[in-house]
């Protein structure tokens, strides 16, 4: 007789194997399509309710756990676990076991999407001591009624949150939840690790607030300061960079530090080189190699978000060497906006810069004589190097760094050398 087909809401029996984007383990449910089983670890026999189908694979949660992996640990978040807040996949994982978790993805993807063996350490990052209380910037979901809270995962439903114990200090201190945010769809808390009054980012879509909230933070709505501050001040390496509510930064308070440290050391840039620093931001990078490429060098900053250009132009405020170009990093970008420079950085989205950007770097002549890459997602990352290697460039090194504990997430800085002396 056939095996039934396993639909949402079954409760099955699996043992699950490798950890896989997404933050599930992957096993096998009675109707033989593949299940993705959050809240599990590698070896583990579960009991796991399913949440979801496509034609190809199922996903579920965890429910019960019946032979456990020694690195199971008790969430240390009382919002964590099957049905509750969707912001961390591995509160249930011990921290070392995070980070070879977080190897075992960065392997997977390079074999599988870039077609390279290649396995790189995940280093930890001091400033989140066990692993909480490092998120300078949160965004909280708000309900039709004004309350706040966090996303579940996948899903629109929301869990109400006093205290995320990922988030800062700063940014626990602002309290949100104990006011009223009625007509808000959205509030985002940026707040630097140096203590300062924090910045909540409000959004409304075509609604207005229902009075401004009485919270111990500045207010910025549809792009108005409602009550100051409408920033917050950074210090890395001794510069202090100003970022507005909006505005990208690293959100782990150690984060900006490490990558420009890293980014420095792969590319050593040398007085007088040209550079292109391609999703700018507020100018962490720019910032950095406007220093040491010196007055005799040149910087060319490019960034399409305009907030985050007025950051980028306050931050270099002083910098001669530096051009800022307002523009899409796009082929054509690529092609007439960079001029002919030694060395590139790239800190795109999560999305990559994609295979067509990649494509007009490798055709840059002269080449340049090393990129680095910086992003927080393994699979489309692996997707550009494969273009970049398939192009003749060196994978010099690849580093990759634990800026988001608790969650499936990682960064990664690879330098490039240039195929042509």
């Amino acid at each position: 007789m056939a095996t039934p087909q396993t639909v949402p809401d079954d409760v099955v029996e699996v043992v699950v194997g490798s950890i896989a984007a997404g933050g599930g383990c992957v096993g096998r449910g009675p109707d033989g399509r593949v299940v993705f089983v959050r809240h599990s670890l590698p070896g583990e026999r579960v009991r796991a309710r399913i949440t979801s189908e496509t034609t190809s694979f199922l996903r579920a949660d965890a429910i019960e756990i019946l032979e456990p992996s020694a690195d199971r640990v008790k969430p240390l978040c009382p919002h964590a676990g099957p049905g509750r807040c969707g912001g961390c996949d591995f509160q249930h994982v011990s921290l070392s076991a995070q980070r070879h978790l977080k190897e075992d993805l960065i392997a997977e993807q390079l074999a599988r999407v870039a077609g390279m063996q290649f396995r790189v350490e995940v280093e930890e990052v001091d400033g989140a001591p066990d692993g909480l209380g490092w998120r300078t910037r949160v965004a909280f979901a708000v309900d039709a009624e004004g309350v706040v809270g966090l996303r579940r995962h996948r899903s629109h439903d929301i869990e109400p949150v006093e205290v995320c114990p990922i988030a800062t200090a700063g940014v626990n201190a602002a309290s949100v939840s104990s006011v009223n945010w009625k007509g808000a769809r959205q509030i985002e808390v940026m707040a630097s690790p140096s203590g300062d009054t924090p910045v909540i980012l409000v959004e409304t879509g075509k609604q207005r607030l229902d009075g401004l909230p009485d919270v111990a933070a500045g207010l910025v709505w549809k792009g108005r300061s409602l009550r100051a501050p409408d920033h917050v001040v950074f210090d890395v390496l001794g510069k202090q960079f100003e970022v507005h509510a909006g505005v990208f930064w690293q959100v782990h308070p150690s984060a900006a530090a490490v990558l420009t440290t890293a980014v420095l050391e792969g590319l050593a840039p040398r007085a007088g080189e040209r550079v292109s620093d391609l999703y700018a931001g507020a100018g962490l990078f720019t910032v950095a190699f406007a220093r040491a490429v010196g007055p005799t060098g040149v910087v060319t900053a490019v960034e399409r978000s305009g907030p985050a250009v007025a950051d980028l132009k306050r931050n270099t405020n002083g910098l001669a060497q530096v051009e800022v170009v307002r523009a899409d990093v796009t082929p054509a970008t690529v092609a007439r906006r960079l001029g002919r420079p030694d060395l590139v950085i790239l800190d795109p989205a999560r999305s990559g810069a994609g295979r067509d950007v990649m494509a007009a770097l490798c055709a840059l002549d002269p080449a340049p004589r090393r990129i680095a890459y910086v992003s927080c997602e393994p699979a489309p990352f692996a997707r550009d190097l494969k273009v970049m290697v398939e192009a003749g460039w060196n994978l010099r090194s690849l580093r990759a760094f634990d800026l988001f504990p608790m969650t499936e997430h990682v960064e990664l800085v690879a330098i490039l050398e240039s195929p042509r002396p």
